[in-house]
């Protein structure tokens, strides 16, 4: 069976975790069963604000097969296998193929003194060694890596199994616009838990891979923007912008994150993995009174 490449509304799920932060596997399955009657694209694990650093490389093994498993060919699963050699970045590529993935996100490696020549070999490298895409992972502000126009336009003419963007720095408009102009072939998931998404899809865009609470409002939206209503995927995007924005919090974003997770059925805690920071009663209130306003509860 062809595997299928990544494209449209990919939810980058959290991990979810026993109160005594143990690795709540039932909740895999629960999460991944959730996102997928929510009828998104695609689910994506082992991300920045999935807490992958702070996971064992058994436990990274468990969350990929879990999903995998739960998911059971409905929808595909990208599995995120950065690392900070070449090396590794290969090992962890080969095994999340092994375990049933279906494309790959890689971040750069952090290099003192990067290149594009450098990059270049490590992703062409990496994508050498398997048979599924790669979404590269353009946010700085988590890899310290600036990735060039040049760079982006060329490792995806070099490799069609690299075309494929995750693009973070912003302003993302602007940079989409920029990639597409260098290589119409590159094709850009928007990210940053979806606050530009309705400007990205305007500049060519052509999905979203994000960890949003709701991500059944962003296909929403992305439904309607690709089907040609785009004064209903405006509305929409401007009625739950106050969410949006609220979600992306610097330093409590993955909990209000998980908190949301949980009212919603899809994992058992809100727990996250020491260090974190839980949310005080003010933020509670805050966001109770919004998902009110919205109607969300």
């Amino acid at each position: 069976m062809a595997v299928p490449d990544p494209r449209g509304v990919y939810t980058i799920a959290p991990t979810p975790f026993e109160e005594d932060g143990s690795l709540d596997t039932g909740s895999l399955s629960t999460l991944t069963n959730f996102l997928i009657d929510l009828g998104i694209d695609g689910i994506t694990v082992l991300g920045v604000l999935g807490e992958t650093s702070k996971l064992v490389e058994a436990e990274r093994d468990l969350v990929i097969a879990g999903v995998v498993e739960a998911a059971a060919g409905r929808i595909p699963v990208c599995a995120g296998t950065s690392h900070t050699g070449t090396d590794g970045c290969v090992a962890l590529s080969r095994r999340a193929e092994e375990l049933g993935a279906s494309s790959l996100m890689v971040a750069p490696p952090k290099l003192a003194r990067g290149t594009d020549e450098a990059l270049l070999a490590h992703y062409l490298k990496v994508a050498d060694a398997v048979s599924i895409p790669l979404v590269i992972q353009d946010h700085p502000t988590s890899s310290g890596v600036q990735m060039s126009i040049d760079f982006i336009a060329t490792v995806a003419d070099q490799s069609p199994q690299c075309r494929f963007l995750k693009l973070e720095e912003e302003p993302t408009p602007r940079k989409a616009s920029q990639v597409l102009a260098a290589n119409p072939d590159v094709e850009i998931f928007g990210g940053l838990g979806g606050v530009m998404l309705l400007e990205e899809l305007r500049h060519g865009c052509m999905g979203t891979m994000t960890g949003f609470a709701y991500p059944d409002i962003l296909k929403d939206i992305h439904t309607k923007y690709m089907s040609g209503d785009i004064d209903g995927a405006t509305e929409t995007f401007y009625r739950y912008c106050p969410l949006i924005r609220f979600e992306a919090q610097t330093g409590i974003g993955l909990s209000i994150r998980k908190n949301v997770y949980r009212r919603r059925g899809a994992i058992k805690t809100a727990r996250a993995r020491q260090p974190y920071v839980p949310l005080d009663d003010g933020t509670l209130a805050d966001l109770n009174d919004l998902l009110t306003r919205l109607g969300l509860e």
